[in-house]
């Protein structure tokens, strides 16, 4: 009998699982797991059933002299082509052995540690580590975003990624950071289509790159000269993963941003040396400004096509003449051609100019100033197409110094001061996105940042370096043609001294106090004037 106020306990009715039926449910899951685990890992799965087998059927014999004969094999490979052995043989497996013993243990702590992690439905939701691609200098980890996450967020957390996993630099790409091979030969159709697999665009994953191995500690030697330069592709770094990074030079302007004594000298004598063939033979016109009286670029003076150094007003005719060519080559190529093409009857017009702030702010002549910020704004907004561009260098990219900034194309950081002129010479964002251009070490000298072809994201790359004793056998190898000058009959007056001026004359300023007042104090005492 129950009453009101009793309390009732209800119990349900209890299903008994038997204990067979328990375990014939897990064997069924973690069998399903495995076999999801080698449809994932065919590798790893095909190596570990073909060493079974080998054991089965021949004993330790069948595992050692497969091994013996695997390591030849390998070594061989390396020494014939490394970079192929990298890319098919070790790269993947360091990789596969990175991946399981240095970044899954400690996964999840940097993750939460670096504030990646997010929380949906009282639970911890990780990004999902996909894959460890390794070289000889970077591992390249293939990460899948938590959805609502995106690159910029892995981005802003690149320093704290280095460091989270024990390096110094790290960067982070939305696309991947190499281009898909050019095949050709036997084969190439069906390796396009696994090309079109592997470089596919994949809007929810992101690459991070670790630097293992920094190989641009080393000083990087000049490269060979061609005998006919491609300016689509002109060879003047190593990157940090020991390719050469080229700088796309046709159509396009430099800026090269960087504090005294970062290397900008390496980047400009780098560029000048890979152009060295095309000067020799004509194809390329160096018109040379070094505002430093010639302590840069003297020693290669016999390269140069135009060379001004001491005198303001020979800089500013070269410019002048510099647009003058611009002209010429609009009104002849106007509905025929979009963007010229160098021959040595038509050559490209490289004008140089070191330490641009000496000529767009620190020029003390006020007109001759204007005169050549107005010959810069138009080569910088029209000359691209027609074959006559500007490279130049300076400390400060404020726009109070360089008010034309933003018409530079192609940007270059070398070693700079203060965080925020990251952001001047390679556009905003581009510190957050790993450009840490203002944190270089000493030794870091001619190392810099440049934004890779067609993506937004930075890399950190090693000029060569050019000596002295180089750049005077360049001087004597690629010297300029004899008429190098004569693309407008220019005369030699580039190479002049500044010219002694006669002061202005002042205008009269009347006084500042009133006209009673200052005829008061102009009289003596008596009333007399003075």
């Amino acid at each position: 009998m129950t009453s009101a106020g009793d309390l009732l306990v209800i119990r349900p009715k209890r299903f008994e699982l038997p204990v067979w039926a328990a375990l014939l449910w897990l064997v069924l899951r973690w069998s399903g797991r495995l076999l999801w685990w080698c449809l994932r890992h065919p590798v790893a799965t095909a190596s570990a059933v073909l060493t079974l087998w080998l054991y089965a059927e021949f004993g330790w014999s069948g595992l050692v002299v497969p091994l013996v004969v695997a390591s030849a094999a390998s070594a061989v490979w390396r020494w014939r082509d490394e970079s192929s052995w990298w890319a098919w043989l070790a790269g993947p497996l360091l990789g596969s052995f990175r991946r399981v013993f240095v970044y899954r243990r400690v996964w999840r702590e940097a993750m939460t540690l670096c504030g990646l992690a997010e929380t949906y439905d009282h639970r911890k939701v990780l990004p999902e580590l996909l894959r460890v691609r390794a070289d000889q200098a970077l591992d390249v980890l293939t990460v899948r975003m938590v959805r609502g996450q995106t690159p910029e967020q892995f981005q802003k957390a690149s320093a704290h990624l280095a460091y989270a996993f024990g390096r110094r630099h790290a960067r982070v790409y939305a696309e991947r950071p190499d281009e898909a091979p050019t095949r050709t030969g036997r084969g190439a159709w069906l390796l396009r289509l696994v090309d079109r697999v592997r470089y596919r665009d994949r809007p929810t994953v992101v690459y991070l790159a670790l630097v293992r191995t920094d190989a641009l500690r080393t000083v990087v030697p000049p490269f060979p000269v061609p005998a006919v330069p491609d300016f689509t592709a002109l060879p003047l770094a190593r990157r940090e993963d020991l390719r050469t990074w080229s700088l796309h030079l046709l159509a396009t302007h430099v800026l090269i941003g960087g504090a005294t004594r970062s290397g900008k000298g390496s980047v400009l004598w780098s560029l000048v040396r890979v152009l060295g063939g095309g000067i020799a033979s004509g194809l390329v016109r160096l018109w040379v400004i070094d505002p430093k009286g010639g302590m840069e670029f003297a020693l290669g003076r016999p390269m140069f096509a135009r060379f001004a150094c001491k005198s303001f007003e020979a800089m500013a005719d070269l410019l002048d003449e510099a647009v003058t060519v611009l002209r010429e080559r609009q009104t002849r190529l106007a509905g025929t051609v979009r963007v010229h093409t160098p021959t040595e009857a038509d050559p490209l017009v490289v004008v140089v100019v070191d330490e641009m702030a000496a000529l767009t702010a620190y020029l003390q002549d006020v007109d001759l100033r204007k005169r050549i910020a107005s010959s810069l704004g138009l080569l910088l907004s029209q000359g691209a197409g027609v074959g006559v561009l500007v490279v130049a260098a300076l400390q400060d990219p404020r726009k109070e110094v360089l008010p034309f900034r933003d018409l530079f194309p192609t940007r270059i950081a070398l070693g700079l001061t203060e965080a925020s002129q990251v952001d001047l010479v390679l556009g905003d964002g581009a510190r957050n996105r790993g450009a840490l251009a203002d944190q270089m070490p000493r030794w870091a000298k001619g190392v810099g940042y440049v934004i890779l072809d067609g993506t937004p994201d930075p890399m950190r790359v090693r000029f060569s370096y050019i000596s002295d004793d180089d750049i005077r056998d360049m001087a004597k190898q690629y010297p300029a043609p004899v008429d190098a000058a004569d693309i407008l009959a220019q005369v030699g007056r580039e190479t002049a001294t500044e010219p002694v001026r006669l002061p202005l004359p002042r205008k009269p300023s009347g006084p500042l106090l009133p006209d009673a007042l200052w005829n008061l104090l102009d009289r003596d005492g008596g009333g007399e004037p003075r």
